[in-house]
């Protein structure tokens, strides 16, 4: 079976760093644009930053200079390093393919960032 599990989130003040981690059972995650994606209650969920499979770096105007998103194919996790965090960046965090390839959701990791 296919498990995503994401882990890390945590409750921080503005300005604050968290580092989540995306970790993959049942699948290998390497050959796979994979990203972070975001969703606060009300809203649509966002993919705000990608990894492709060789590495390509996309992010949202709105986490630009803030998130860094990286791969380790060797212990098959996704990484999601949130620096300078804002309180319009809380919301649950999942990763995934990005890719309308999808894998099962996880629960995702709520980040809550005091205002």
């Amino acid at each position: 079976q296919v498990q995503v599990v994401e882990s890390g989130g945590g409750s921080v003040q503005p300005g604050g760093s968290l580092r989540l981690s995306c970790a993959a059972s049942g699948t290998i995650l390497s050959g796979y644009a994979m990203g972070w994606y975001r969703q606060a209650p009300g809203e649509q969920r966002e993919l705000v930053a990608r990894i492709g499979s060789g590495g390509v770096l996309t992010y949202v105007d709105s986490v630009k200079g803030r998130f860094t998103i990286s791969r380790d194919n060797a212990k098959n996790t996704v990484a999601l390093q949130m620096n300078n965090l804002k309180p319009e960046d809380t919301a649950v965090y999942y990763c995934n393919r990005a890719s309308a390839s999808l894998l099962p959701w996880g629960q995702g990791t709520q980040v809550t960032v005091f205002s």
